[in-house]
């Protein structure tokens, strides 16, 4: 049993996970100096001294300041992309299983100058950071609260596994982009089972005070394709604001995932995740809104919210990451386990800030973190067991909470985002959509895999049969939108239709 937090300390914890962006990108020229969390003393956060680089066709690049609001290509950030970020060129992962090649940073460069094309014209774009003032919102958090320096991301490579991490502790063995075959053969109905269960499978079974709730800026999020979570029965993030100004708020635990913009056309513009092809500072928007709808809420007081990233999305960072442990579960869905990775390797560092007005100001805590980190968390608030061996040893934050009252001088709003890139650079940015592209590239297969099940989950049995034959003719992404829309619909409704019953019965008192 984890360690359980004194009662009435932290009663909720709220987790925001945008999209792939590593730490020395986003906070590497930040300059923030603070107190060290452990010793007391000052300490400056682990980032940029300007002086690091790395080579490609024997040209050094160094990092540089002022990283592009936009980025013209998404860089790689699949399995065997990552082994040649960390690893350097030429290196290779043993497939079927094996030792993770020496880690020393070096093949940034001369995996985005693979890529080609636009990206092959500047590759030192991958090393471009941000500056302070180009994401004021973070910053300021990361000054006013905690920033963790060491949040690895929980293996060397893309989203959906990283994700799985903070929901299960494992990503059940998940070591790839799920294709359309591979959702189209998962048992879609149910979702992508763990063989521990998730967090939320845990919060409901520690009953009333377990409860959790789901908010999303899309229509087909990550968290859909979890076994025991329904699509039609998370929240549209459009309400967070208003739903947690209610005292009545009853939700332990509360994960937000953004609105992942264009996901048909692989451009992903018009989100706010901060994919790399969208426009960082509506990302900066969304963790403005959703900080200041708690912080000025009854529920700030014993409130803790996380806000981190789930992968590196390609973007350099100097810091080595160590080995892992591995999760021990078993991997329940067939072929999720593409290259017998063991998982025990930490992918590169992500930002994570941690906030709560239960931190003293300005805390840098140097202690390695993982995506694992989050249900530990949630199980020493609550008093849940670990699902793992990944989040039975890693670190909760409940030790950051250190006051024994809440702070009063917390901001009760932040800066506003910098200014955005200009329509008439996206415009020129954006390719039209090619409808008779394929749709195995990218997350796209992903996103169709959730959406069909939800389509499953929304139609009569009889119509299963027909709806699988449907998906699987699916080729090309004109198909893809087309269908998408038309499960759009359905899930909207859907939505509208159990929240609608569940504020009746919450204002009838049935609901605890």
């Amino acid at each position: 049993m984890a360690e359980k937090a004194a009662p009435g300390t932290i009663a909720h914890v709220f987790v925001l996970m945008l999209e792939n962006r590593s730490f020395d990108h986003m906070l590497g020229f930040s300059g923030i100096t603070g107190t060290d969390a452990v010793t007391g003393s000052q300490t400056t956060v682990d980032g940029l001294t300007g002086g690091e680089s790395n080579s490609a066709s024997g040209v050094a690049y160094p990092v540089t300041r002022r990283a592009d609001l936009v980025m013209p290509v998404d860089p790689s950030h699949e399995f065997e992309d990552v082994v040649t970020q960390l690893c350097g060129a030429g290196a290779k992962y043993p497939k079927g299983g094996g030792q993770y090649p020496a880690v020393d940073c070096s093949g940034f460069v001369e995996k985005y100058r693979s890529l080609g094309g636009v990206a092959g014209t500047a590759p030192g774009t991958i090393m471009k950071c941000y500056d302070a003032d180009q994401l004021p919102v973070l910053t300021a958090l990361a000054r006013e609260f905690a920033v963790c320096d060491r949040w690895f991301s929980s293996m060397p490579g893309p989203t959906w596994p990283n994700r799985f991490f903070i929901h299960a502790g494992s990503s059940g063995g998940l070591d790839h982009s799920p294709g359309g075959p591979e959702v189209a053969l998962w048992d879609t109905i149910y979702g992508f089972r763990f063989a521990a269960g998730t967090i939320f499978d845990a919060l409901d079974r520690a009953g009333p005070q377990g409860a959790w709730r789901i908010y999303a800026g899309g229509d087909f999020p990550n968290v859909a394709a979890l076994h025991g979570v329904n699509n039609f029965e998370v929240r549209d993030l459009e309400h967070f604001t208003c739903d947690v100004a209610s005292a009545g708020y009853r939700y332990r635990y509360t994960f937000i995932e953004p609105n992942y913009g264009d996901v048909i056309g692989g451009t992903f513009r018009g989100g706010n995740s901060q994919h790399p092809l969208d426009d960082v500072t509506h990302g900066e928007a969304l963790i403005k809104t959703v900080y200041e709808a708690i912080r000025n809420s009854p529920h700030w007081p014993h409130s803790l919210l996380v806000v981190t990233w789930d992968e590196h999305g390609g973007f350099y960072d100097h810091v080595h990451p160590p080995a892992a442990i591995p999760p021990g579960d078993d991997v329940v869905v067939d072929g999720a386990n593409r290259w017998g990775f063991a998982f025990d390797q930490y992918g590169p560092r992500v930002p994570a800030v941690i906030v709560s007005p239960l931190i003293p100001r300005n805390v840098i805590d140097h202690r390695e973190y993982d995506h694992a980190s989050v249900p530990a968390t949630v199980q020493a608030v609550f008093g849940l067991p670990a699902m793992t061996a990944r989040d039975k040893r890693a670190k909760n934050l409940i030790s950051l909470a250190s006051l024994a009252s809440a702070r009063t001088d917390a901001p009760a709003s932040l800066p506003n985002p910098a200014p955005g890139a200009s329509a008439h650079l996206l415009a020129l940015m954006v390719p039209p959509i090619d409808g008779a592209a394929s749709i195995e590239q990218g997350n796209l297969p992903g996103f169709l895999g959730n959406a069909l099940r939800s389509d499953l989950a929304l139609s009569r049995p009889e119509d299963r049969a027909a709806i699988l034959t449907r998906f699987k003719s699916i080729a090309t992404r004109e198909q893809a939108q087309v269908y998408m829309d038309e499960v759009r619909v359905k899930v909207r409704a859907g939505r509208l239709a159990i929240h609608q019953n569940n504020d009746r019965e919450a204002n009838r008192g049935r609901v605890p």
